[in-house]
């Protein structure tokens, strides 16, 4: 019975030999856990505003965007095929930001979704960041998009007082939609 054991205990211990140090896995959870907080704060905004993908959308699609780049990059993987790894996980990402855009109206003038999906794109840039290791550009990133969700729709209401409210393109009052600027 020890003997099996010792097996047992000895292809756990090489099963879990990824992280050689203290230091790496210091490293992978704080890229990590990174991107899971950048991912629930743009999240969090976008569900307080009652848009579809909210908190656990783009928590998840940073932190998967986090370990698509970390694991080949722990791996050693050149950099040459990282570039096809993000090609990849940029195109995934774009598929499933397509699922989000709608078109809707007559003739399917009205698109709604593709301001959540860019959000979607930009938290998977973001967890990109955070997985490669570029924690103040992921910040600084998150900052910027916090602020284009939030204080831009603030800016252009004050511009359209002034210079006046958009015409829709068939020459009707434009309608709020996901994408107005104004929500």
């Amino acid at each position: 019975m020890s003997s099996w054991w010792n097996d047992v205990t000895a292809a756990a211990a090489s099963e879990f030999s990824d992280v050689s140090d203290a230091q790496q896995l210091i490293r992978i959870v704080i890229r990590l856990l990174l991107a899971a907080v950048l991912g629930f704060a743009l999240g969090f905004e976008r569900e307080q505003k009652g848009k579809a993908a909210g908190v656990r959308t783009h928590m998840l699609v940073a932190i998967g965007s986090a370990l698509f780049v970390l694991v080949p990059q722990q791996s050693g993987t050149e950099i040459g095929d990282m570039s096809r790894v993000i090609q990849g996980l940029i195109a995934g990402v774009g598929f499933l930001c397509a699922g989000t855009i709608l078109k809707q109206g007559k003739d399917e003038q009205q698109v709604h979704g593709l301001t959540t999906a860019a959000g979607l794109w930009m938290t998977a840039a973001i967890g990109m960041a955070c997985g490669l290791g570029r924690e103040v550009t992921a910040v600084l990133s998150s900052l910027l998009a916090l602020a284009v969700f939030s204080l831009v729709p603030q800016l252009v209401n004050l511009i359209e007082r002034f210079v006046g409210a958009p015409r829709a393109i068939d020459g009707s009052d434009s309608t709020a939609s996901d994408d107005d600027p104004r929500r």
